[in-house]
């Protein structure tokens, strides 16, 4: 049974693997890292560990019981009103199984009692109806459009849920 852990040092090289196995999936439906991004990725995976130690976000990772990831669940700008956004991608591998749906429902459960918050939103483009179909499976409804700023220069529309 996959486990949701926090992210930890340790995870750095299953967590390149999980990207680098799924970049084409990934750059299918969102804006693609670049390949700066893997270059870099040990400094950027130290940075969000520092992040994650602020308490201003909080990330979260699916890890398959061979220590493969399976999904990135994260919680971004955790702030003082209980707000967060969530952002996730799974592995090509998981998807379509139900995974992303129940993944998101438990990081509610833990954005709610873990990090106190109360409201979450998150943003998909229009293109990723599978992103909207496990936001709307997960308790989300839309709210508004967001900007492309927001979702690599695409269109796309702001999801809520409130978890109190």
């Amino acid at each position: 049974m996959p486990e949701l852990k926090p992210l930890q040092a340790d995870h750095a090289s299953a967590v390149l693997a999980f990207e680098l196995a799924n970049r084409a999936y990934f750059a299918a439906s969102i804006s693609d890292r670049g390949d700066d991004y893997f270059a870099e990725f040990a400094a950027r995976h130290d940075d969000l560990l520092a992040e994650q130690e602020t308490g201003e976000c909080a990330f979260y990772v699916l890890v398959a019981e061979d220590g493969s990831i399976l999904g990135r669940f994260n919680l971004f700008d955790i702030t003082e009103e209980h707000t967060a956004v969530l952002g996730y991608r799974v592995a090509q591998r998981v998807s379509g199984q139900g995974v992303a749906t129940a993944t998101v429902e438990e990081l509610c459960r833990l954005a709610a009692s873990r990090h106190g918050v109360r409201t979450l939103r998150a943003a998909t483009s229009h293109e990723n109806i599978a992103s909207q179909k496990v936001l709307a499976k997960a308790g989300f409804t839309p709210v508004g459009p967001a900007d492309p700023s927001a979702l690599g220069g695409k269109q796309g529309t702001w999801y809520q849920r409130d978890l109190s």
